[in-house]
């Protein structure tokens, strides 16, 4: 069991480490939506070379869950899917192998903003 604990918990703190120094040592010029663009379209790319997948096979949830494994299962749905269906395949390809996280993000955030006030 701590054998696929300890990866999960290392390999997700160290992304979380990376995106907290991109934060802190680049104000104000780097926001945090800077940093999800980032580590999605780093996750894709990683994918997309082979390079992300070792980590996932190491580190499991602590590389999936993060916004770099979300971008990886993005380049991950679209070559899949044009091995497939060709080159229409890229442009639905992502879209399908993420449906589920993009609904439960769209389903959790109307659920908390009609659950709670905001402050302004």
């Amino acid at each position: 069991m701590f054998n696929m604990i300890l990866p999960a918990f290392f390999v997700g703190g160290l992304i979380c480490v990376i995106g907290q120094l991109l934060m802190d040592l680049t104000k104000p010029s780097f926001t945090p939506a800077h940093v999800l663009v980032t580590f999605v379209t780093g996750g894709a790319i990683l994918g997309a070379l082979g390079i992300y997948e070792p980590l996932v096979k190491f580190a499991g949830a602590g590389a999936t869950i993060p916004l770099s494994g979300f971008g990886y299962s993005l380049a991950k749905g679209a070559i899949e899917a044009v091995g497939k269906r060709g080159i229409l395949g890229a442009l639905s390809g992502g879209v399908e192998a993420t449906a589920v996280g993009i609904a439960a993000a769209v389903f959790f955030g109307y659920l908390m903003s009609i659950t709670f006030n905001p402050k302004g």
